[in-house]
């Protein structure tokens, strides 16, 4: 496109909107109305309107101190929306790997307003096989993966899911969750009893973006084989999902 084309096609309100939640996602703390228009090289009026707005529609929050710092209502979106699709392209074929070395299932999750929804899932190629449907919205606090998107979220984002966990029907919380997240911020990874499905060990691991905190997680619904060696092949099935998980990350771009 010219430079005579890319004129005419401005919008100069839209640029303002998107040039303020650019400044303010690079900021740690709050800005004022006159430091984002110095920021901007605007004048203070000029901003007013847009901030307004960007406030009232939940993209900015604005504190008792006249600071205005992001919401987290893009946060939100950013698991709504297509970004997802490309995530999901790039992991089912590791998935799909792991699945036929594993000998077991696995599936994929994100966050969604306060609960996990899974958005891809691969069948062991055993003749038996445990999966959980793609759609499927699960508890945020009594699964492994909702527990894994917690523990790996900025305490910020965890707030934000927990408000909106508050507002839905709620599951079986575990009485020890703190103990489970600071455990899974230490190991790594999840290896918990299902609250759902007896005799099933769920094993769950972040998918980190590039700050470090969970875009996803992945997580086996390991059954016990009792025709082969028990515990020592849950040991290898846990390594091979976090050698997964870090492929997954990487194809999909969204490792540091």
């Amino acid at each position: 496109m010219s430079g005579e084309e890319a004129e005419r096609y401005r919008a100069p309100a839209l640029d303002k909107g998107l040039d303020i939640l650019e400044l303010l996602a690079g900021t740690e703390e709050g800005l004022t109305q006159a430091e984002i228009a110095k920021a901007l090289g605007r004048t203070p009026n000029e901003i007013y309107r847009m901030l307004d707005r960007l406030v009232r529609r939940g993209y900015v929050s604005r504190s008792s101190g006249d600071l205005y710092e992001l919401s987290l209502k893009l946060f939100a979106l950013a698991h709504r929306h297509e970004p997802m699709r490309r995530l999901v392209s790039h992991a089912m074929p590791v998935m799909r790997r792991f699945a036929r070395e594993a000998g077991q299932a696995c599936h994929l999750a994100v966050y969604d307003r306060g609960a996990v929804i899974v958005v891809a899932q691969v069948d062991s190629p055993e003749y038996w096989s445990l999966g959980v449907r793609v759609g499927a919205h699960l508890g945020l606090l009594g699964t492994g993966s909702g527990q894994a998107l917690l523990a790996f979220s900025t305490p910020r984002e965890r707030a934000f899911m927990l408000e909106e966990y508050e507002r839905l029907p709620h599951d079986h919380a575990p009485v020890d969750l703190d103990r489970r997240l600071d455990a899974l911020r230490r190991d790594g990874y999840a290896a918990t009893d299902s609250q759902q499905i007896e005799g099933v060990r769920n094993l769950s691991i972040p998918i980190l973006g590039p700050q470090g905190t969970a875009i996803a997680a992945l997580t086996c619904p390991y059954l016990r084989r009792i025709d082969v060696a028990g515990e020592a092949d849950r040991d290898r099935v846990l390594k091979l999902l976090a050698e997964t998980g870090r492929e997954i990350a990487r194809s999909a771009g969204t490792a540091s």
